[in-house]
C-alpha cells in the first residue's frame, strides 16, 4: 500500500466564510442587481464564487468595497 500526500476537503480545517447573493448587496445599496453583476465582472468583489447559476460574494469584499467608496470631506 502506498502513501499519497493527496488532501481532501475533509482534511481542510474548517472555514466560515461568509457570502452574500447579488440580490442581498444590491438591495443594501439600492442598485439594480445587474450593476452588481457588472462590478463583479470588472473585479470589485474578488474571492467571488459561482455556484451553480447564482454568484456569491464574500462579506470581506463586499465590506473592503464600501469602505473604500466613502467619500471624505475635507
Amino acid at each position: 500500500m502506498t502513501s499519497t500526500n493527496a488532501t481532501t476537503l475533509a482534511d481542510e480545517p474548517a472555514r466560515e466564510d461568509k457570502y452574500l447573493t447579488v440580490a442581498e448587496i444590491a438591495a443594501q445599496l439600492r442598485v439594480a442587481p445587474m450593476t452588481i453583476y457588472r462590478y463583479v465582472e470588472e473585479g470589485a468583489f474578488p474571492g467571488s464564487i459561482r455556484v451553480g447559476r447564482s454568484i456569491r460574494v464574500p462579506v470581506a469584499a463586499y465590506e473592503a468595497y464600501v469602505k473604500a467608496s466613502v467619500i471624505s470631506h475635507g
